[in-house]
């Protein structure tokens, strides 16, 4: 019966893992459809046009499950106001953003790549904002880390502002703090609220400041009203709402349910990966030397994070269940 057992949890880790990798491999293929956004829209229009339609999903969950959110104090929505403003509104922005300079800089590469820095960056809030104890060994791999995304962004060479793909790494490492930071203060909101409330109230509430931010920008509404009538550009746009911001993470979070932190680390590869093939293959960027020693460097760091992560996680477990056998 144990064997068993055994065999069924392999198993259904093992397709935790791809439900995980095609999660990660969905957000790779961002950056194509994106830029194709670019020609016609600014950064801050494509974010906006985005959570209006995500509004479709959020307006609906919020009236249903209004009596989660109504039972909020301050303190938890001027985290919602973190997630919402910081993480779905200015992050998606800094990214589209660093993915338009770095077009022009050979540097989408490392715009994406840095991406992988975000737990870094979510355990170090995690014990500012939630109290959660920080090991000793966190520190040096946060160095690791930082090292590693600081070669990313300027390569061998002290830093020089004056290039265009270090603004484009600056974007990055901000959206990847911000993304961090929300997933953090979305842990603490969602002790009060279910993650359907928490996905709606994120979508929202970054709406209006998005309405806001377009209509300071003064859009060519002759230029957008003309993009409207293209099919592709409605098409990409609804591919920009659904598939990265909705169902990457819904297939994403269903397999992180079912596996270690440390495993899906390795099954998040699939994000770069993916992310470097269709750059190379349609945008035509190259990987740098630097890159690679700053990407090998920021991944060894955030996997030896999440086994510390599961090392933890484990010892919380045997203690829980040393108490449940001596109470029994």
């Amino acid at each position: 019966m144990n064997a068993i057992s055994t065999v069924s949890s392999r198993s259904s880790s093992q397709a935790a893992l791809w439900w995980i990798a095609c999660g990660a491999a969905l957000w790779g293929l961002d950056a194509l459809f994106i830029l194709a956004l670019q020609h016609w829209f600014t950064s801050i229009e494509i974010v906006c046009f985005e959570h209006v339609l995500l509004a479709l999903y959020a307006i609906p969950v919020l009236i249903r499950r209004r009596r989660e959110w109504l039972a909020l104090g301050p303190a938890d929505w001027l985290a919602v106001l973190f997630v919402a403003w910081g993480g779905s509104a200015v992050a998606s922005i800094l990214f589209n953003v660093g993915l338009a300079v770095g077009i022009r800089s050979d540097a989408v590469n490392e715009v994406l790549l840095l991406q992988k820095v975000q737990p870094v960056f979510a355990l170090l809030l995690a014990a500012i904002v939630l109290g959660e104890r920080v090991r000793r060994a966190y520190w040096p791999w946060f160095a690791v880390a930082f090292l590693g995304a600081y070669v990313l962004t300027f390569g061998f060479t002290w830093p020089s502002f004056s290039k265009a793909s270090a603004w484009a790494g600056l974007c990055a490492l901000g959206a990847a703090f911000l993304w961090g930071g929300s997933t953090v203060m979305g842990k603490r909101v969602m002790r009060q609220v279910s993650f359907p409330t928490m996905t709606a109230l994120r979508f929202g509430a970054a709406l209006p400041l998005l309405l806001a931010l377009t209509l300071m920008g003064h859009p060519n509404a002759a230029r957008v009203a003309t993009a409207f009538q293209h099919g592709a550009v409605i098409g990409n746009l609804l591919y920009q709402t659904i598939v990265p911001s909705l169902l990457s993470l819904l297939v994403y979070y269903r397999g992180l349910d079912r596996v270690k932190a440390s495993y899906a680390t390795l099954a998040e590869l699939a994000f770069p990966a993916t992310g470097l093939a269709v750059n190379a293959l349609f945008l035509h960027q190259t990987v740098h030397a630097a890159q690679w020693m700053g990407f090998a460097l920021v991944w060894v760091a955030v996997y030896a994070l999440s086994r510390m992560a599961d090392g933890a996680d484990g010892a919380r477990s045997r203690v829980r269940e040393a108490s449940a056998n001596t109470a029994a």
